[in-house]
């Protein structure tokens, strides 16, 4: 993959996995109630931050297994696999209806601040660790093929999308909370899960029959 395809498709796969319910869209939710639409920035922020270590500490530890044959095949193929059944379970949620966003979130009081609450959501995901395991470890890959610039570029496509979406949902709160509509949503989800079996499909075709590379 280039430097530019690496870019597109992790914002993509980022963005999708970013609109999946869980604790950092309960803080965004919860706090920009509170204190409106910059809450949604801040809570990106403090979850960038705690995967910028992250990625960091993978970096540090992957660089000795890159070009490893049967490593990368294994990576490709368990990531795409994860990639592929997300997209899966995206286009099965909006053919049942069951795709929505619900930005009824009750407001209560916190005195942590957004950027530390966003750090602890994070944490406190076990979908995340399972994100990192799987799709992170697949993407850092290839981006350590082009060394420092691919990691940035890596890393820049996949906060952008958390900072895209979570503002998105801050500015739906703060300024109206029909700002999305579960069409609006399902047809995003749609779309969003098609790219994801697609690009789920390439990969463990790649692990199995070439490499990816």
């Amino acid at each position: 993959m280039t430097l530019l395809a690496i870019w597109i498709s992790i914002f993509v796969i980022s963005f999708s996995g970013a609109m999946m319910p869980g604790p950092v869209l309960s803080v965004t939710i919860s706090e920009a109630s509170q204190k409106g639409f910059r809450a949604g920035p801040l809570v990106v922020l403090g979850h960038g931050l705690v995967e910028l270590i992250l990625v960091i500490a993978l970096a540090s530890g992957l660089s000795q297994w890159v070009g490893g044959g049967l490593f990368t095949k294994t990576v490709a193929i368990v990531g795409g696999f994860v990639l592929f059944w997300m997209g899966v379970a995206m286009v099965m949620s909006v053919r049942g209806h069951s795709a929505r966003l619900d930005l009824s979130g009750r407001s209560r009081k916190r005195t942590l601040g957004p950027v530390l609450m966003g750090g602890l959501a994070t944490l406190s995901n076990p979908y995340w660790y399972l994100w990192w395991a799987t799709i992170g470890m697949l993407y850092m890959v290839q981006a350590l093929r082009f060394r420092t610039a691919g990691l940035a570029i890596f890393f820049s496509g996949h906060i952008l999308s958390d900072l895209v979406w979570y503002s998105l949902i801050a500015f739906g709160i703060a300024f109206g909370r029909n700002f999305f509509s579960d069409r609006v949503y399902r047809g995003l989800s749609l779309a969003c899960g098609i790219f994801l079996v697609g690009i789920g499909v390439y990969f463990m075709g790649c692990g199995m029959f070439k490499g990816i590379g």
